[in-house]
């Protein structure tokens, strides 16, 4: 069994409900959640005109490939409602691999660790609740000190 890290974010309908039910199919296929961050409401990046999300990372184990745990991650958001339309745009779920262990992923259809994770106080700060000193497998640098440069960007704690 593998530690993974997921990032889930919601910003259409009942965001919080859609988080819940992608934990409870993410335990359905094959991914045992250990811990839960809390809820982070957070302002939209790129597409700035849209509705706010509610974000959420889960830590888990899982015996799944890196390609099998993105399969059904993409099936699960296909099956709750997810259609890619704008990118970047309004979504019912989105769920991203963020680490699993110290694994390191390069193809055309998955990057891990995920490519934008320093970047996005978002994913940033709900990870450090969970694993403040897990460290990059590439840049070695731990969570809280990529959160460190991200403070400025909107995030509220629910």
């Amino acid at each position: 069994m593998k530690t993974v890290y997921l990032g889930l974010g919601s910003n259409l309908g009942d965001r919080a409900a859609h988080l819940s039910e992608a934990r409870d199919r993410l335990q359905v296929c094959g991914v045992q959640i250990e811990r839960a961050s809390s809820l982070y409401e957070t302002e939209p990046r790129d597409l700035r005109h849209q509705p706010w999300f509610l974000n959420q990372v889960l830590e888990a184990s899982t015996d799944l490939f890196p390609r099998q745990l993105l399969s059904r991650i993409q099936k699960i958001e296909r099956e709750m409602g997810r259609r890619k339309i704008v990118p970047k745009g309004p979504r019912i779920i989105d769920i991203d691999i963020l680490f699993i262990g110290d694994s390191v992923v390069d193809t055309d259809n998955l990057q891990i660790p995920h490519p934008h994770l320093a970047e996005r106080r978002f994913v940033l700060e709900p990870l450090a609740e969970l694993a403040p000193d897990l460290r990059h497998p590439v840049t070695a640098q731990t969570i809280r000190e990529m959160l460190a440069r991200v403070m400025t960007q909107s995030v509220r704690k629910l």
